[in-house]
């Protein structure tokens, strides 16, 4: 199992499913407690958040995934005859629409950024522009990026970072460990922000705790960031500046949006994102690929306007 998929479950297990049941034997639990315990997971502060609302529905096939798996081995063990997940319908996952920052909104962003510590304000640029996995960001180190031409070099990604324990891994596909140029104002500010670092590495001395790793982003003592910081800081970030709200991971949408917008290939978009094929990217953006489309054909109604003008 990996190792993000097993961490999940840990989670689920420790913060709904064990406080939910752990009153009752495992020969108890009926259909219907599951179909109960489901059904509170949709509503109102089932959480355990700030945020308002119900779990998505994801999260909710997931526990019901973790249980029938559960109750599975129970049977297999000859714990329990019958598994009760069995004759409970497995949860509809719905995605919900992904309306990422238009250019109006990211021109918002980027002046909102300024006023943000440096780290922050270079990684949102660098998600945005590049339109790398939060996990890419994190796994970033200085000997991946060629200052001199503003190319960053994909070849790891951070899967978990957390009390000490760091675990870095390559990326899942071949596609996805890749070459992607940044923009050369944003090349500009990343040189800065390594003069920034690398002092700050200086001043520190004998308290560096990071080790061998380099990370672009990191604590001032070159430890890594919690895995899911930038989740966390992109939403404060959103709510304080009254932004409309987006997640971290459609910085990566947005960015894919824009370039298509602005006429760039759906090949060249493909690999910059390391999807593993140009369908995937066809897949997840054919509206926008097909709304340019269509005004890219609009562009020629000028021509035969003009023609028609002259022939009469």
């Amino acid at each position: 199992m990996a190792f993000k998929t097993l961490y999940t479950y840990r989670s689920n297990l420790k913060n709904r499913i064990l406080p939910a049941f752990q009153h009752m034997s495992i020969k108890e639990i009926k259909p219907l407690h599951i179909v109960d315990f489901l059904d509170k997971l949709e509503k109102e502060n089932s959480r355990g958040d700030k945020k308002s609302g119900g779990l998505s529905s994801g999260t909710i096939e997931i526990d019901h995934r973790i249980l029938k798996n559960i109750f599975k081995r129970a049977v297999e063990w000859r714990i329990i005859n019958r598994n009760p997940v069995s004759d409970v319908k497995k949860p509809k996952v719905t995605s919900k629409e992904i309306i990422p920052y238009d250019e109006v909104e990211v021109n918002q962003m980027l002046k909102a950024l300024q006023r943000e510590p440096f780290h922050w304000r270079i990684l949102i640029t660098l998600a945005l522009t590049t339109g790398l996995r939060r996990s890419e960001i994190l796994g970033l180190e200085w000997k991946h990026v060629d200052l001199s031409t503003g190319v960053i070099e994909v070849r790891q990604t951070m899967v978990h970072a957390l009390k000490g324990e760091v675990i870095v891994k390559q990326p899942k596909t071949k596609k996805s460990v890749r070459k992607v140029a940044l923009p050369s104002s944003v090349l500009e500010e990343l040189r800065e922000y390594h003069t920034y670092r690398t002092q700050e590495r200086h001043d520190i001395r004998n308290a560096w705790r990071g080790g061998l790793w380099l990370f672009l982003f990191s604590h001032p003592d070159g430890q890594p960031f919690h895995h899911e910081a930038p989740y966390q800081w992109f939403r404060n970030f959103i709510l304080k500046n009254k932004l409309r709200y987006i997640r971290f991971h459609d910085l990566r949408h947005t960015s894919a949006t824009i370039l298509i917008n602005r006429g760039v290939h759906a090949k060249i978009i493909s690999e910059r994102l390391g999807h593993g094929s140009i369908t995937t990217t066809m897949n997840i953006y054919g509206h926008a690929l097909r709304t340019a489309d269509q005004a890219a054909a609009d562009k020629f109604e000028s021509l035969f306007n003009i023609n028609k003008a002259q022939g009469q």
